[in-house]
């Protein structure tokens, strides 16, 4: 018995941080937080220094959380693709039961800190957004492509969730906030899933929309998405429930930048070649940053 306890101790002073943050995907949950807290700034012209810090804490835990459970589920997939074959569950410097005490631990941290230290709505939030994520997205990704869809739902959640956090309560404006993200989610994850698709057929990932693989059709399926971001994008210019979210400068600015970026998803239809797919990817991550720092610049 002491031998066992001794080697568990072990065991448990051999655990890198550097393979916990791996587990949690820091990097990627940090721009998930970006997209929260730019939410929040949205929903009060007072911001609270306590209220963003616990924006940031939650949303970190929370989303760390997610990722790790996720990893949990697609250990065997993940080591069977380049990405993502050095990740700490298929080398085995981590074990599935520390991954999963671990991250069942920040889960329920960064519920509660989104529950009890904003708001109950910021907590129900959070765990519907792990549930879909955990349970429902990363399950479907092995079954067919509307598994995009359904991980679309989560991963629209941030900066509504930020809103509620600043107003209390949700309203038409979280909403809109939500559709943007929602909608951004198709061109992004196509793109890379375009790129990555012969990684995820080796994973079993079923990605790219309606199972069609790399064809004309889904090319021109994904900036077809990239299309309807613009209008999904520039609603906050014409609604509110207290008039425009937005004003022109904000309006006009994102109108362009949509313009521009389904110009190079075009561009990408055409041509069907993982460079340009590449630029749909990349100006994704250019793309919402800047329109979602241009909403709150104007309320500023």
């Amino acid at each position: 018995m002491t031998a066992a306890i001794l080697n568990q101790i072990s065991y448990i002073k051999s655990i890198k941080i550097k393979d916990l943050a791996e587990l949690m995907k820091l990097k990627l949950s940090a721009l998930v937080v970006l997209s929260a807290v730019l939410g929040y700034f949205m929903g009060t012209s007072s911001p609270e220094i306590l209220q963003i810090v616990f924006v940031i804490l939650g949303g970190l835990l929370l989303t760390g959380g997610s990722n790790g459970f996720n990893q949990v589920w697609e250990r065997n997939q993940d080591a069977l693709m380049k990405r993502t074959m050095n990740r700490p569950l298929p080398t085995g410097s981590l074990s599935v039961e520390v991954a999963i005490v671990w991250s069942t631990v920040v889960s329920i941290a960064g519920i509660s800190i989104l529950w009890f230290l904003l708001n109950p709505f910021c907590g129900i939030l959070g765990v519907l957004a792990l549930y879909s994520y955990v349970f429902l997205y990363t399950p479907l990704k092995r079954v067919n492509s509307v598994g995009v869809t359904v991980g679309a739902f989560p991963g629209a959640i941030p900066p509504m969730l930020g809103y509620v956090a600043a107003s209390g309560s949700f309203g038409l404006e979280p909403g809109l906030l939500f559709a943007l993200q929602f909608m951004w989610q198709f061109p992004h994850f196509w793109a890379i899933a375009w790129v990555a698709k012969k990684d995820y057929d080796n994973g079993g990932f079923k990605m790219l929309p309606f199972n069609k693989g790399k064809t004309t059709f889904t090319a021109c399926y994904i900036a077809l998405s990239a299309f309807v971001l613009i209008p999904v994008s520039i609603l906050p210019w014409f609604t509110g429930s207290e008039g425009p979210m937005i004003g022109n400068v904000a309006g006009v600015s994102t109108l362009i930048i949509g313009i521009l970026y389904f110009m190079v998803a075009l561009r990408f239809a055409l041509t069907k070649e993982d460079k340009y797919a590449k630029q749909v990817m990349f100006g994704s991550f250019i793309y919402l940053p800047v329109v979602q720092l241009l909403f709150v610049l104007d309320k500023i």
